[in-house]
């Protein structure tokens, strides 16, 4: 049969057969993947024509599955904020305030009486200045303190988490997509050493039954099979097993540790950050009750003799109250500066990584796999149909362009 082969004049011709078969698996594999991500909004006509990446199409599902299958099997938020050192931020908080307190106080009393505030003595002014600086401290540290206490109240991870990642699609497609490239990179190159594979096969099929169905049936197994193939591969099997020298697993399990290094920094550099807890605390569904406990402590402040009898002189008794009233709410709008600092926000995060790292490493092959599995599943069996039609039509352009039937 082989000599029959190499001796029939559409050798050649049947030579390509794997080689197409190779380049349908690469470029069915690499479709899929595309549309896995690709485009972040809905291209064509709704709700029936067109598409939309999978994994931004379910932007709120993927992100529930980013806290559900992860983030909080690997800690609280009570927890992630305690690892953050509470009294290193109350000290951040302390020098940010401290070193722009004159700015602060000048800018709120300007805005309620900039004449008489000029006009009152430096001395008096300078006092204002010295009791609020030497308060700050306390303040600062039964603020964060009480905020730490409650911090379960106060922030909600999974809202947290799930609107960020919802609201800002490239974070949520570098998620999957930075923990998974190795496993997104095979899909794509699998296609090809798959897809010759079964174009090997295809050669003595199509040689015994010269047919004109056959290149496009096999080119749609092809594009059905390579992305099949390649997917239990990345997964399957779930726990090491032996064969021979050889202990086989799912590529992406096999990566757990470097997986976990690299969701650990991506979320403690993006999602579960300083800044985005205290945003939470203070801007977030439970703001009210921040803004609650921030009165509550600038209230000693407030009412100190000093500032009192400074206030009383500018505003007089009467205005005292709506001051009160005015330096708490700019309290309030100042109090995400310190935060925006990038510097303490990645010493801060650091502390959290290592743990996030460490507990991902250690969990059981069934729950790591949730990380990624998902992004995959969504709507797998759409990529797979695809892939076959696709085939279908590469094998009827084979049939038609190299083989000439008309």
């Amino acid at each position: 049969m082989f000599e029959a082969l190499l001796s029939h004049p559409d050798f050649w011709k049947y030579v390509s057969i794997p080689v197409a078969s190779g380049l349908i698996g690469w470029g069915t594999n690499w479709l899929a993947v595309q549309m896995t991500f690709w485009p972040k909004e809905f291209i064509g006509i709704k709700p029936f024509l067109g598409w939309q990446g999978i994994i931004p199409a379910k932007a709120e599902k993927m992100g529930r599955i980013v806290v559900e299958k992860t983030l909080e099997k690997l800690g609280s938020i009570d927890e992630f904020f305690r690892q953050m050192e509470p009294e290193k931020i109350a000290a951040h908080l302390t020098r940010s305030t401290q070193d722009r307190i004159e700015e602060y106080t000048d800018e709120v009393m300007l805005e309620r009486n900039g004449v008489l505030w000029e006009n009152l003595p430096l001395m008096v002014r300078k006092r204002v200045y010295n009791r609020a600086r030497r308060a700050i401290p306390d303040v600062m540290d039964n603020l964060i303190d009480d905020i730490s206490r409650n911090i379960e109240d106060l922030v909600d991870i999974k809202h947290m988490v799930v609107t960020q990642l919802t609201e800002d699609k490239d974070l949520l497609i570098r998620v999957f997509r930075e923990v998974g490239e190795p496993e997104f990179r095979f899909v794509v190159n699998s296609g090809f050493y798959f897809g010759f594979l079964f174009g090997l096969l295809q050669i003595p099929v199509f040689v015994l039954l010269p047919e004109n169905w056959v290149l496009p049936v096999f080119g749609f197994m092809v594009g059905i099979a390579t992305n099949w193939v390649a997917l239990n591969v990345i997964f399957r099997p779930l726990n090491p097993v032996k064969m021979g020298p050889f202990r086989v697993q799912g590529l992406f399990l096999r990566r757990q540790k470097d997986v976990a290094e690299q969701f650990a920094r991506i979320s403690t550099t993006e999602m579960i950050t300083l800044r985005n807890m205290m945003h939470q605390v203070i801007n977030g569904p439970r703001g009210d009750r921040t803004r609650m406990l921030i009165k509550k402590h600038l209230r000693p402040l407030l009412e100190g003799g000093v500032v009192r009898t400074a206030a009383q002189l500018t505003v007089g008794p009467g205005g005292y109250a709506d001051l009160k009233r005015a330096i708490e709410e700019k309290a309030v709008d100042l109090s995400m500066y310190p935060f925006e600092d990038p510097v303490f926000n990645r010493e801060r995060g650091a502390i959290v990584e290592k743990v996030i790292s460490e507990r991902m490493q250690a969990l059981s092959s069934e729950e790591f796999q949730d990380l990624l599995r998902p992004a995959f599943q969504e709507d797998e069996w759409i990529l797979i149909i695809v892939g076959g039609v696709l085939g279908a039509m590469a094998g009827m352009f084979q049939l038609l362009v190299v083989f000439g039937v008309s």
